[in-house]
């Protein structure tokens, strides 16, 4: 980030405190890395309150904190009173992202927006440099780290933006002033916290307030709600720009395809299976268009961008009875991300069996048991030969699979990957793991075989 005299520092965040004159090159929330130069912003969090170390971050060098209480044991002036940290850092990133002389692409989404803003970078890097979030640090502590952090010596910064509740996402792209809004989909994710599943469209489309007079939103026309995301965009006066199955003019099962962005035809191949990697590769290269890049050059480069681990990557792997290939899907479990790693598995060609290994899928209230029931009528229509239910709620899911397929159901992850490497897996297999991240913690099964087969 840029560096911002605390003088300056008490005028953005509107306190009143008299502190000393002193510069500040980086700011964190983590007592354990702070050090001198370092702004602290002491954040309550659920387990755990920083005003609590903020004598110890002083001790150790920084020079100024800023907390939501005074702190008796620490000095006055080195502390900026305000009335609440997280919003305080959030305008923080906003002053660093107002210096920021580059362009803004801000984007959300309901699934694989981490991906996507993965493969904006990675395009938008052949043409210049290239900041993006790090990780998805899309929430409202996320957004402000990834605003502090912007490369100023960058042409293009990609910020991502996550919320499971309304009017989030206005208050991140208060902070963000995207030049280019990009909204990739609308599933019912977090639809326990929404009345409704056009309630979680109109949350997305928060998005399109924060856009500089003039910007651009770029839209997915073939999500659900697209006609409410555009009335939205036209309602700020945005310039939309839609893509989707429109563009594309042929495709290969061998992932080739040709397509029109921006009245150019362009040809590209992708190394992942699936729709999913097609819709991420047209919002990417729209975005290319949009800010007058070759997106022919840009096409080309599409090749080469694999699937982050996680999130679809897959690695092939030894064991005891030979090799297997795993499909490392484990970080999202929603429903519509969890019929596309099913669909993209049963249409892979392999010598050996098909296995799905899912766990439960949160955050969907009145709706959790008809989408479970719901992915097990998917799974019978396909040619997958093993399925492994983990979490009660995948006891639904199990009972609508045909006896035709094998089946087995685990409480939790616990002894599932000793089951999979010495029990179930065969030689040539290939594996899906998937569920939601926190909930059925399946990501750990995939980090123990991939630890044990690399």
């Amino acid at each position: 980030m840029i560096k911002i005299n605390s003088k300056k520092l008490v005028e953005i965040l509107g306190s009143t405190s008299q502190v000393v004159d002193v510069d500040i090159e980086n700011v964190v929330t983590d007592s354990r890395i702070a050090k001198r130069g370092d702004l602290f912003v002491a954040i309550k969090g659920d387990k755990f309150d920083a005003h609590d170390f903020v004598k110890d971050v002083i001790a150790n060098g920084v020079e100024l904190v800023v907390v939501e209480k005074m702190i008796p044991s620490v000095p006055a002036t080195r502390q900026i009173v305000v009335a609440n940290s997280v919003d305080a850092y959030g305008k923080i990133g906003a002053y660093n992202r107002s210096q920021f002389k580059g362009t803004v692409v801000g984007l959300t989404g309901s699934a694989g927006k981490t991906t996507t803003k993965e493969e904006i970078k990675y395009i938008l890097s052949r043409f210049a440099p290239t900041y993006a979030t790090k990780g998805n640090h899309n929430n409202h502590i996320g957004v402000p780290i990834s605003l502090c952090e912007i490369e100023m010596n960058a042409d293009y910064a990609v910020i991502e933006m996550g919320m499971s509740s309304k009017g989030e996402i206005s208050k991140l792209v208060s902070y963000t002033k995207p030049d280019i809004a990009v909204i990739t989909n609308v599933y019912p994710m977090h639809i326990e916290f929404f009345d409704s599943f056009e309630g979680i469209a109109e949350a997305k489309a928060e998005i399109f307030e924060g856009l500089k007079e003039g910007g651009t939103a770029i839209i997915n026309e073939d999500t659900n709600f697209a006609d409410i995301l555009k009335k939205k965009a036209d309602e700020h006066h945005a310039k939309i720009v839609s893509y989707g199955k429109k563009n594309i003019l042929s495709k290969t099962d061998d992932n080739k395809i040709e397509a029109e962005i921006g009245g150019k035809k362009v040809s590209f191949e992708l190394s992942g299976q699936g729709e999913h990697h097609i819709y991420n590769a047209l919002c990417a290269l729209t975005v290319a268009d949009e800010l007058g890049l070759d997106v022919v050059k840009a096409a080309e480069s599409l090749i080469d961008f694999g699937a982050l681990d996680g999130r679809g990557r897959q690695w092939q792997l030894k064991f005891a009875k030979g090799v297997y290939t795993l499909i490392d899907d484990s970080y999202s479990g929603q429903p519509e991300s969890m019929k596309l790693g099913i669909e993209t598995l049963n249409k892979m060609k392999v010598s050996g069996r098909k296995i799905a290994v899912l766990g439960k899928m949160a955050e969907l209230g009145d709706y959790s048991k008809p989408k479970h029931i719901e992915i097990g009528q998917t799974l019978a229509k396909t040619d997958v030969d093993v399925v492994v239910g983990v979490c009660p709620e995948m006891k639904d899911m199990l009972a609508q699979l045909p006896s035709g397929i094998e089946q087995h159901y685990f409480e939790n992850k616990e002894g599932l990957d000793e089951f999979l490497l010495n029990k179930l897996l065969q030689n040539n297999d290939t594996i899906l793991i998937k569920g939601a991240r926190y909930s059925s913690k399946l990501y750990q099964v995939a980090e123990s075989l991939i630890k044990s087969g690399s």
